[in-house]
Parts: C-alpha cells; structure tokens; sequence
C-alpha cells in the first residue's frame, strides 16, 4: 500500500523498515530484502451488499499475505486461504476460501521519484464451491508510484485478469485500475484515498465495480505496521460497505 512505503525507509540495510501492500486496495512497488519475511494480516474483514429489501453480509477472518525476499528487488508470496462467512436471505454458507501465490519484481531503483513493479499472481481454487468458483484464474498488476513534490504520493494500479465465466464453461478478461492518494500527516502515520475500478467481461454480460476507499496504518515500530480501512460502493454491483482491520510484521 501507498501509505506504508510513504513512511519505509529505502529496503536494502541491516536494519529495514517494514513497507507493506496493505490496507486500502493498492499494491506497493517495495519488496521485503532479501532473507527476509513478512506477514501481512486481515484479523477482520466485513462487506455488505444490499439489493431491494435483501443483503447479503460476507465476513473473513485471518487472510494472510506471507512474503520471502529474493533480492533486494524481487519476493515471492502467497495469499493464504482465510476462514469465511456468507450470511443472506437464503442462509449461511462458511468455510476457507481460495489461496493465491504472487511474483513481486521492482522494475525501477528504489530512490527514484518514480517507481514500479509487476506482479503476476495465480489464483488456486482452495474454496468450497460454496464460497468459491472451483476453478484455477490469473493475472498481472503493474504499480507505478510518484513521490510528488509537494508531499502526496499518487499510485495507479492497472492490472489484467483471467477470469472464469460465471457459467464455468470458459475464461474472460477482466480490467482493474485504481488511482490512490497518499499522505504522511505525522511520522508513524499515514493516510489515503483512492477510486477503485474492476470491469468484468463476462459473456453472460459485462460488470462494472467502483468503490470509493480510505485507509490509516500506523508504524508502531520499524517492522510492526498497524491499520484499517472503509470501503465504500459507488454504483449497485458493488457492495455498499467494507471494513477492515489488520497488521503487518517484518522479520
């Protein structure tokens, strides 16, 4: 995330600073050192979407992001299955949903105004049908970063996706982008806001997300970042809120 690589410190020396991909929906171009690791958890994630006079809650405990450094410009990480629950109308299905393993690369020096990275990801189908789609998808994201001048830093965040058909028969594209603000109002803290879009190319006809977000992480020491989030739903696709808590640790 935006926020945190605002307040690390440059990743290569004996003594890192933790620079994590969390909250808000960015992903960071910093990369744990080599030698290193890093956990990212989501201790709480709650979202709700309503539709007439129905709503559907999703709730997710536990979702860890653990990451290995491999250079000091590259790491490797995987996304582990968090503990979820699905409450509607109609019920209330629960169990672990999918894990994804990512590739992070740094295409650019770490003290440069300007700095990016890719990061190709698979998704494995881990979830109950119940929770998940059962079926193996993929993608790249390509954050690019700007220290600007005048103390904000902007992240944009294209990325392309494989996605699975909603009927299970074939894969679509799928787009997301997002533009983010961050902001360091004080040493250990950090904010941001951010404009999400995901545009899904289903054949069963095309979907577009937008949410509106802003996040706050904390540094409480040099590899122990804490934060939180809301996520708001701009149009009826999306759900209408999302809040969350978490933390990152850096060994």
């Amino acid at each position: 995330m935006i926020a945190a690589l605002l307040l690390a410190a440059a990743a290569g020396g004996a003594d890192p600073t933790i620079c994590a991909d969390r909250p808000a929906k960015a992903n960071g171009t910093c990369t744990v050192p080599a030698g290193h690791w890093q956990l990212e958890l989501s201790g709480a994630d709650w979202a709700r979407a309503a539709d007439g006079g129905t709503h559907t809650d999703v709730t997710s405990f536990g979702q860890t992001l653990v990451k290995l450094g491999l250079s000091d410009d590259s790491d490797v990480e995987l996304i582990t299955p968090p503990y979820v629950r699905v409450h509607a109308s109609g019920g209330t299905e629960s169990g672990f949903g999918d894990t994804s393993i990512r590739f992070k690369q740094r295409l650019t020096d770490s003290t440069a105004p300007v700095q990016a990275a890719i990061i190709p990801f698979v998704k494995l189908p881990t979830a109950g049908h119940s929770i998940g789609n059962g079926k193996v998808e993929a993608g790249v994201a390509v954050p690019i970063s700007l220290a600007t001048k005048a103390g904000p830093t902007i992240t944009i965040g294209p990325e392309v996706d494989l996605a699975a058909d909603a009927d299970g028969r074939g894969y679509h594209a799928a787009l997301v982008n997002l533009i983010n603000v961050g902001v360091s109002p004080a040493p250990r803290l950090s904010l941001s806001a951010e404009l999400w879009n995901a545009t899904s190319f289903d054949p069963s006809g095309t979907v577009h997300l937008w949410s509106a977000d802003v996040a706050a992480a904390y540094l409480a020491n040099k590899r122990l970042q804490i934060d939180g989030g809301a996520n708001f739903g701009l149009n009826r696709a999306t759900p209408d809120v999302e809040l969350y808590v978490g933390a990152s640790l850096l060994f």
